[in-house]
C-alpha cells in the first residue's frame, strides 16, 4: 500500500509538473505574440516613447498587480498588459535603430534569432539534465539588481561604455534566469505557471534588447 501510495504521490507530482510547463509555455507564446503585435503597432503609428519615468511605473506597477492577481483570472489580464505594454515601449526603440542604422533590420533579426537560439537551448539543457539550478537565486537577484542601477546611472550620466558593460552584464544574467526558472518548474519550487510566464518573458525581453544594443555597437552602420 505505502508503495502504490508513493508511485500515485509520484506520479501526480509529474503530472503537475508538466502542466505547468504546458500552461507555461503556452501563456508565454501568446504574450510574445501579443507583445510584437503592440510592438508593430507602435512601430507603425510612429509613436514617441513614453520615457524612462513612465515605463518604469507602468512596468512595476502592472508587475505588481500580476503578482498580486496571479492566483485569479486577473492574473491572466495583467500578464497580457504587462507584456503589451512593454511591447508599447519596444516600438519606438526599434524606430530608432531602423533610423539610426542603415543595417537596422539585420541588426534586429540578428538579436531576435540570437534571443530564440539561447532561450531553446538553454531551455532544453535545464529540461533534459534536469539540474536543479536552486543554488543561483541569491547571485541572480543581487546581480540583476546592480546591473539594473548600473543601466539607470549609465542612462542617466550618459556612459557609453557603463552601458555596454550592463548590456553584457544582461545577458548573462538573463541567461541565468532561464536556468533557474525551467528548473524552478521542473522541481516544483514554481507552482504558477502566471508567475513563471512572467519571469520567462521579461528575461526573453531583457536578453533580446542587450543583444539589440551590443550588435548595434560592434557591427551597426550608421
Amino acid at each position: 500500500m505505502r508503495l502504490n501510495s508513493t508511485l500515485t504521490r509520484s506520479e501526480e507530482s509529474i503530472l503537475s509538473t508538466n502542466k505547468i510547463l504546458r500552461n507555461t509555455y503556452m501563456l508565454l507564446s501568446l504574450t510574445l505574440l501579443f507583445s510584437a503585435g503592440t510592438a508593430g503597432a507602435a512601430m507603425a503609428l510612429n509613436l514617441p516613447h513614453p520615457g524612462m519615468i513612465i515605463t518604469l511605473v507602468g512596468y512595476f506597477g502592472l508587475l505588481f498587480l500580476t503578482n498580486k492577481f496571479c492566483n485569479s483570472g486577473l492574473g491572466i489580464i495583467f500578464v497580457f498588459a504587462l507584456t503589451g505594454f512593454m511591447g508599447l515601449t519596444l516600438g519606438p526603440i526599434l524606430n530608432m535603430y531602423l533610423n539610426a542604422f542603415s543595417n537596422g533590420h539585420e541588426l534586429i533579426m540578428t538579436a531576435l534569432g540570437g534571443t530564440g537560439v539561447i532561450f531553446i537551448g538553454l531551455s532544453g539543457y535545464a529540461l533534459t539534465t534536469r539540474k536543479d539550478f536552486s543554488f543561483m537565486s541569491g547571485f541572480l537577484m543581487v546581480g540583476v539588481l546592480v546591473a539594473f542601477l548600473a543601466g539607470i546611472g549609465a542612462m542617466v550620466f550618459s556612459i557609453p561604455a557603463l552601458s555596454l558593460a550592463v548590456s553584457g552584464m544582461f545577458i548573462l544574467l538573463m541567461s541565468g534566469m532561464i536556468l533557474f526558472q525551467t528548473s524552478a518548474i521542473i522541481h516544483g519550487g514554481e507552482t504558477n505557471y502566471i508567475l513563471a510566464t512572467v519571469t520567462l518573458y521579461v528575461s526573453i525581453f531583457n536578453l533580446f534588447m542587450s543583444l539589440l544594443q551590443l550588435l548595434a555597437a560592434f557591427s551597426g552602420e550608421r
